[in-house]
């Protein structure tokens, strides 16, 4: 997948007048890019089209328009486009009452480098996280991480065949919980991560 460019960035102005369309194009995509796993932690997949997004709405918010801002977000958010190879991810975990996040993130210590995905007859592929900094002490884990899955060609081949299933999960102790993809759209959004 190609790294996004100040060519493929809108003006201020053109964002301005083509977001509510773009808006609605990019969360009609992110539906079918999320996996829950278990009820408190979700896997957001990233792409070019929801990293444009960010991208443009971080200018818009910051109201950045000179060259060096825009190249500093390219530079920030481009290494979460999936090389071919890989699928990259927000991991959040969430819960709604923010003492009960507290709790969870102290039990939770660790659990980054136990989130994992499966194709149906290989090995468990488990996520490289936070590689932009680290997120995690030794007494509690951060409710945000960044990470990347890293698949062979021969997982690749087997899941665009269409005969493996694809399982993510958690390993953790305190959060063993996983998921299977049944959803047909979900599953064509992520192999095209592969293109």
């Amino acid at each position: 997948m190609h790294k996004l460019n100040r060519a493929d960035l809108l003006s201020l102005e053109e964002y301005a007048e083509q977001r509510p369309e773009f808006r609605q194009r990019v969360l009609e995509h992110k539906k079918h890019r999320k996996i829950h796993i278990g009820d408190n932690a979700t896997l957001y997949f990233e792409d070019r089209m929801t990293l444009q997004y960010q991208i443009q709405e971080m200018l818009r918010i910051e109201k950045i328009f000179e060259r060096e801002g825009i190249e500093e977000e390219l530079s920030a958010y481009n290494p979460m486009i999936p090389d071919g190879q890989n699928l990259k991810a927000t991991f959040m975990i969430e819960y709604g009452d923010p003492a009960e996040r507290q709790v969870a993130l102290q039990k939770l210590v660790g659990i980054e480098s136990l989130i994992w995905l499966q194709v149906d007859g290989y090995d468990k592929v488990y996520a490289i996280a936070d590689e932009d900094l680290e997120r995690a002490t030794t007494d509690k884990t951060s409710a945000v991480h960044f990470m990347r899955f890293e698949l062979d060609t021969d997982m690749i081949s087997s899941l665009r065949e269409g005969a493996a299933t694809l399982v993510m999960g958690s390993d953790h102790v305190a959060y063993r919980h996983s998921f299977t993809i049944t959803d047909e759209a979900t599953r064509s959004s992520l192999l095209n991560d592969f293109d």
